[in-house]
């Protein structure tokens, strides 16, 4: 059995790799970490999974109990990973962060988003970007993969194949997303308490989520140009998911709507050819984030708009599974040569 090592895994990130990496036939989770819990049993933070796991919170400091898994998945919070992957590396492990503190490659646009200096800049170069699909052969070879955040994943998926055919005036991109609660993590806080969220629904952090820079980052690399968005958040009141509706202009408005959705088609098709994660909607079938709850699925659906000669792109995923654990799980079976899916083939939670 392959041993695995959770840092952080009082959160919902780290409560969603337990659960998922339960069912997976070849790892073994040996440590799992928290500083608020460390000495309880797993069974006390988390009673559902009780049966599951008899492990023991262990101190995060506890670098020799750390060492004892082959591969670390670090769901720390941002920052605090960036102290202690380095140290983990150099004991020759790998590492799937679960944090945003290896995904932006310029340090000083993480410090100017984030807030803090980056204290582990060598790695920025050397970590890859975790989102499968795009980067799959990189992350084969990777001793760092910096797994993508939730908000990027849905819209970086959402927009690839388009920019990678040049379709879309890369000026004219909007992202507009709206998430579940559990996106903001597990922290008791008056903006997330029931009270404020349940029966509302608004925006949040509009035109400055730390999210934007890694998605225009992930857009950049693949139109091979700097592309700027508008890009808005909300909170939905439902503890998952994320629907992501993304609007951009057509380049060719002169072919008639039935030539263009037939070439958007072929795009989305050919770009994620034999993704088993990935579904492209058929025509006149959008998503909801009702039939990606609790899988690892990415649903993509599209509609031109006649009038105004704009593509309005939808992807909806869970943000806990492909917006986080799920993906980490998926990364680590192609760090470690398995099969892609295993342990991770879950239908959607549709009710």
């Amino acid at each position: 059995m392959i041993k695995a090592a959770i840092l952080g895994g009082s959160g919902y990130t780290g409560l969603e790799l337990i659960r998922i990496l339960a069912n997976h036939p070849l790892v073994e989770v040996v440590v799992i970490t928290s500083r608020q819990h460390k000495g309880c049993k797993i069974g006390e933070v988390f009673p559902g999974l009780s049966s599951f796991s008899k492990l023991t919170f262990q101190d995060p400091a506890n670098i020799s109990a750390i060492l004892k898994a082959d591969i670390i998945f670090s769901a720390l919070p941002h920052h605090a990973s960036m102290e202690i992957v380095p140290d983990i590396l150099k004991k020759g492990k790998r590492v799937v962060d679960l944090s945003a503190d290896f995904r932006l490659k310029d340090a000083k646009i993480y410090e100017a988003w984030y807030g803090k200096k980056h204290i582990a800049k060598a790695l920025l170069k050397k970590a890859v970007y975790g989102l499968p699909e795009l980067y799959r052969d990189k992350i084969k070879h990777a001793e760092l993969v910096a797994n993508p955040g939730c908000y990027p994943t849905g819209a970086i998926l959402g927009l690839a194949p388009l920019l990678k055919v040049g379709l879309i005036d890369t000026k004219s991109i909007i992202i507009d997303s709206k998430s579940g609660v559990s996106g903001a993590g597990r922290t008791a806080s008056l903006d997330t308490s029931f009270a404020e969220i349940s029966e509302g629904f608004k925006a949040y952090k509009v035109g400055e989520h730390r999210h934007t820079p890694e998605i225009e980052q992930g857009l950049s690399l693949i139109a091979g140009k700097n592309i700027k968005i508008t890009f808005t958040p909300h909170l939905l009141p439902v503890n998952r998911g994320i629907l992501s509706t993304m609007y951009a202009t057509i380049k060719s408005q002169k072919s008639k709507v039935k030539s263009q959705k037939k070439t958007v088609l072929n795009a989305y098709k050919k770009h994620y050819q034999g993704e088993f994660f990935i579904r492209i909607l058929p025509d006149g079938m959008l998503p909801n984030i009702s039939q990606v709850k609790g899988s690892n699925f990415c649903d993509i659906g599209f509609k031109i708009d006649e009038r105004t000669g704009r593509l309005i792109v939808i992807t909806a995923i869970d943000n806990l599974v492909k917006g986080a654990s799920g993906q980490a799980v998926q990364n680590m079976n192609i760090m470690l040569n398995l099969s892609e899916t295993t342990g991770i083939i879950m239908p959607p939670l549709s009710v």
